[in-house]
């Protein structure tokens, strides 16, 4: 009995020489539970599902230095052209602050439906 408390206790003090019986059980032991373990043990290490742009709304630099936000179709309701440009405003202006547009295009699948929207402002004084 004695010495299977003396192998536990070199076991948990990592006493055995490398190239021994005992240290590859170890290795063997702990290579087991880093490759085996996620399958039974729920560490809650998954990442948090994020969604690119939670407000439908994307914002890169342009050429000229300009800001082009890029607006989800799903945000703007199809209409004239002044009823786009406000809504477009309304999207925009909470993101950045009293805007006006310079300019719109857009952005259409090969079918010719609208997925997005480019827009280009200019902040108002």
């Amino acid at each position: 009995m004695n010495a299977i408390w003396r192998t536990i206790r070199g076991y948990i003090l990592w006493s055995y020489e490398r190239g021994t019986l005992h240290y590859d059980i170890m290795v063997t032991l702990i290579l087991i539970f880093v490759f085996v373990s996620p399958y039974w043990v729920n560490f809650n290490d998954k990442p948090i599902a994020r969604n690119s742009h939670p407000s439908g709304v994307m914002v890169t630099p342009d050429a000229q230095g300009r800001l082009v936000y890029e607006i989800d179709a799903n945000a703007i309701k199809p209409g004239d052209d002044r009823s786009v440009r406000e809504q477009l405003v309304g999207v925009v202006e909470p993101i950045s602050g009293k805007v006006s547009i310079v300019g719109y295009e857009t952005v259409a699948d090969r079918k010719g439906a609208i997925q997005s929207y480019k827009v280009v402002v200019k902040r108002v004084q």
